[in-house]
């Protein structure tokens, strides 16, 4: 009899603690319902990544959602910079790849990205749970917002500082589908980490680099070597970027000798050198859409990640774009 009584006892007893256990799970479950049903799906999306690393053979990995945004995120901006700036990055992010997943038929993603061992290697281990916590933040407070134009997604360019002003894109691409991006002033950028870079380059160099979109002439011609006087700087555009430049016969774009050459930026000048030409830029990146270095300036100055968005994306609206596990379903 005491020994049957003390089985029961302990029967109660273990019910009585896994109650104690699930409570809070249960009080949980009822409280956030549909809310925590969606942060369990979005938890366990995978997404497929194609691996277009120049010396590896092409693949596609699956790989958590999270952990693929945030290596994104990582990899576009640094992770020292203000919160409400990593948010606006996050939404154009967000956008692009959302964008991306819409359009492909394969569900792939083609973005690089900075892997959980890289940010291990590029943060430290004293510091990753911080930053990486500071990321997951900037992701999840802008859960599911993308930008659209007329109900489409917008085009959302980003680059790491400009020359002291952002880009006409009507001016750039030749197209008035972005009239929402337009120059605006950022004088802050002026400032900028690595924004004035020197090079100088041979003439031989310059025309080996540029030499899939030169004019074609004859072979002797093709064989001289250009001089200064080869080299003219025809057009700026409004941002004070050089929209037309002068190679020999050929009149090619500033950014497609900035590509060629692999400059900082096409907001440049040139000056003769000993055996060749001295490059001088400002700004880092195209010059197109949101300024990082300016974005991270207005969050220090109170300015939340909407109106950083607002100033380079004019007549843009946030959209919730939908949860991730029902794009790549």
């Amino acid at each position: 009899m005491g020994q049957r009584y003390m089985k029961q006892k302990f029967k109660v007893g273990c019910s009585f603690l896994i109650i104690l256990i699930l409570l809070p799970y249960v009080v949980t479950v009822f409280v956030n319902g549909g809310d925590m049903k969606a942060a369990e799906k979005e938890g366990s999306a995978y997404v497929q990544v194609k691996n277009t690393a120049q010396d590896s053979k092409e693949e596609v990995i699956k790989i958590p959602w999270t952990e693929y945004f945030i290596g994104v995120l990582a990899k576009e901006m640094p992770e020292t910079y203000e919160e409400e700036a990593l948010k606006a990055q996050a939404v154009l992010i967000r956008t692009h790849l959302y964008q991306m997943l819409d359009d492909d038929k394969e569900k792939a993603l083609k973005d690089s990205y900075l892997s959980t061992k890289d940010l291990e290697k590029k943060w430290g281990a004293k510091k990753y749970d911080t930053y990486y916590a500071k990321l997951k933040k900037a992701m999840d407070e802008t859960s599911n917002q993308v930008l659209y134009y007329n109900d489409t997604y917008a085009f959302v360019p980003f680059h790491q500082s400009s020359n002291g002003k952002t880009r006409n894109g009507q001016e750039v691409l030749g197209s008035p589908d972005y009239p929402y991006l337009v120059v605006r002033e950022c004088p802050e950028d002026k400032k900028a980490k690595d924004e004035m870079h020197v090079y100088n380059l041979e003439y031989k160099e310059i025309q080996t680099k540029c030499q899939p979109f030169l004019v074609a002439v004859d072979k002797e011609s093709a064989e001289k070597t250009y001089h200064f006087s080869d080299f003219e700087i025809q057009e700026y555009d409004s941002a004070g970027y050089v929209s037309k430049l002068r190679i020999g016969d050929t009149v090619c774009s500033g950014e497609q000798f900035r590509e060629a050459l692999s400059l900082s930026s096409s907001s440049f000048t040139l000056q003769e050198a000993d055996g060749g030409i001295r490059i001088t830029t400002v700004g880092t990146g195209h010059g197109l859409g949101m300024s990082q270095w300016t974005a991270n300036d207005m969050a220090k100055n109170g300015k939340n990640y909407e109106e950083i968005l607002q100033n380079f994306f004019e007549d843009t609206k946030l959209t919730d774009g939908g949860e991730i596990f029902a794009k790549v379903e």
